[in-house]
């Protein structure tokens, strides 16, 4: 993993998208710094003396990676903004020169992320283990250590799910109307709309996630694919109905296969399917570090949407959202519907 970090992009900005990982590496890393803004800042040659490096490899990595460094904190002071700093972090910047125009200086998440992306330091390659153990942690006592179901911590993994299953219920009543076949079309059928959606079938998707027999797959899907599912039942289910009235007697099931094909087609679904595509192989990495090969092109950094999400304030168990009393009155509301 600490290779990973010095080559892909999106896992070291799965990192500094988690502020609660931030939170703590803040805390337990002491790097130093200077106050500004509200967040620690630090000169170039404070970063220097940290990674034990000199100018020329800083100023190589600010080339190289100057996009990345700049949207997680690095920026160039002038005029106002760096006499205000010059007042504030006075009798610290002898190497940089009190008469300098310009100052570039790093946010910690800078400076963070440019330990993520030094070969050449020693200091940089702890550091990365150390953010590893940090992210690790944070992971654990947020999820309560189960990520296989950190998916149930989205507030809106309850409603999604009833409402799948109420579609679902639809999408089975429907096969049994107007689909010739026996008891095994259930399953090939509900393979087809999985691999419609995110490219795998139940026994690969059980197989990335390491779930058990006994283990309900949708109980491990983020809300947003469920409703996609739930979705593509909905509207296969009308579809089978029309197809079937229309000829008069049940479809075979290549007729009810071209459907389905079809359906994933519709340019109505493909951004949906795209989204759910990068929502289930993004989070899916970083959160359960389970990926999905097929899935790979799809991968992106997770945002700081997702962490709150799933890890903040907001989030809670299966179990918490069951016990509360306005959960459960959504929850009657729904069933009711």
């Amino acid at each position: 993993m600490d290779n990973n970090l010095t080559e892909s992009v999106n896992d070291r900005q799965n990192i500094l998208n988690n502020r609660y990982a931030l939170q703590q590496a803040e805390r337990h890393l002491e790097l130093g710094g200077i106050l500004f803004d509200g967040d620690l800042v630090f000169t170039k040659q404070q970063v220097m003396d940290i990674f034990e490096i000199g100018d020329a490899t800083i100023e190589r990595y600010l080339s190289s990676h100057d996009t990345e460094l700049k949207n997680n904190g690095y920026r160039v002071l002038r005029g106002a903004r760096l006499r205000e700093f010059k007042n504030l972090a006075y009798g610290t910047l002898t190497n940089e020169g009190t008469r300098t125009s310009v100052l570039g200086v790093f946010s910690f998440r800078a400076v963070l992320n440019l330990g993520m992306l030094l070969t050449e330091s020693e200091p940089a390659k702890l550091l990365r283990s150390r953010l590893l153990d940090i992210v690790l942690d944070v992971m654990v006592e947020k999820s309560g250590g189960h990520t296989k179901y950190i998916n149930q911590r989205d507030e809106h993994f309850l409603s999604a799910s009833f409402q799948e299953d109420n579609y679902r219920q639809l999408f089975t009543d429907a096969l049994d109307n107007y689909v010739e076949g026996n008891k095994w079309k259930y399953g090939n059928f509900t393979n087809l709309i999985y691999k419609c959606i995110f490219q795998e079938n139940a026994k690969e998707y059980r197989a990335i996630l390491k779930l058990a027999e006994k283990d309900s797959i949708r109980d491990t899907m983020y809300a947003e694919v469920l409703t996609l599912i739930a979705s593509f039942e909905s509207g296969i289910a009308h579809e089978f109905e029309v197809a079937s009235k229309a000829k008069g007697e049940k479809l075979t099931q290549k007729e009810a296969r071209n459907i389905i094909s079809n359906f994933e087609k519709h340019p109505l679904y493909k951004p949906y399917i795209v989204d759910a595509r990068i929502k289930m192989a993004s989070r899916d990495l970083c959160f359960r570090d389970a990926l999905h090969e097929k899935l790979e092109a799809y991968i992106e950094a997770v945002p700081e949407a997702d962490f709150e999400k799933f890890l903040g304030e907001k989030s809670r168990s299966l179990e918490e959202q069951l016990s509360d009393p306005e959960t459960l009155a959504v929850f009657k509301r729904l069933k009711d519907k």
